[in-house]
């Protein structure tokens, strides 16, 4: 009898945490980038490996930025690591938020890698464009007569992220307190253009100790990319 296997492959592994069995079911099938990989784990979580300074986080964002480039004959470059995030499959999966240069303007981008280190296996699953409700090119608006208005942002964009995490170290360095301050929930955050940088206002919901607080924050950030 001649059996025909379809182009699908499928594996699942036990992966053993804390003494629970949890299985992992990755699947390769037709698509964009060919192969994708499903998970059923817990999701998520922020990765711990280091970002923006050589360390493994960065080599895998190169890798995606580089592995896209040979597939579609771009010419990205990566800026920096906006986001890492990272999931336990057949190893992991990372995904991550990039801020890339296509010539001189600035973009977004979401990928997505499967890492298997202990055979030296990477693979890009996806790499598409991402359009978020504010960044930095916004920086080359001209006024219109009427000025600059303040407007909502989203909360989960990734120049809000970054100027959250600044603002609350900012507040961390300026503190007596023991307990360092940790960032809760952003609940809402507006910007505008002035001039060459672009303002912040956020209120956020922060802990120090068992205490839960919220603060009202400005933060600048300027064209060459710095916070203050």
């Amino acid at each position: 009898m001649d059996m025909r296997f379809s182009p699908v492959l499928l594996c699942v592994s036990l992966v053993l945490l804390s003494g629970f069995g949890q299985f992992v079911i990755c699947s390769q099938e037709e698509g964009t980038y060919n192969d994708v990989v499903s998970m059923k784990l817990g999701g998520f979580s922020d990765s711990s490996n280091k970002r923006n300074g050589g360390g493994e986080i960065d080599d895998i964002a190169l890798f995606a930025v580089q592995e896209h480039n040979k597939r579609e004959n771009g010419i990205l470059e990566l800026a920096r690591v906006l986001k890492a995030k990272e999931q336990v499959v057949a190893g992991k999966l990372y995904s991550l938020t990039l801020e890339v240069k296509e010539g001189v303007e600035k973009k977004i981008y979401e990928a997505k890698v499967w890492v298997k280190p202990w055979i030296n296996f990477k693979q890009l699953l996806e790499f598409k464009s991402v359009v978020p409700s504010f960044t930095v090119s916004d920086l080359g608006l001209k006024s219109d007569g009427k000025g600059f208005e303040w407007r909502l942002v989203s909360t989960n964009d990734p120049e809000v992220q970054e100027a959250a995490k600044h603002a609350v170290k900012s507040i961390q360095q300026r503190s007596n307190s023991l307990f360092p301050y940790k960032l809760i929930d952003i609940i809402l955050a507006r910007a505008k253009v002035v001039e060459d940088r672009v303002k912040f206002e956020l209120l956020l919901k922060l802990e120090k100790g068992n205490k839960a607080e919220k603060l009202m924050v400005k933060v600048m950030k300027y064209q060459n990319g710095k916070f203050h």
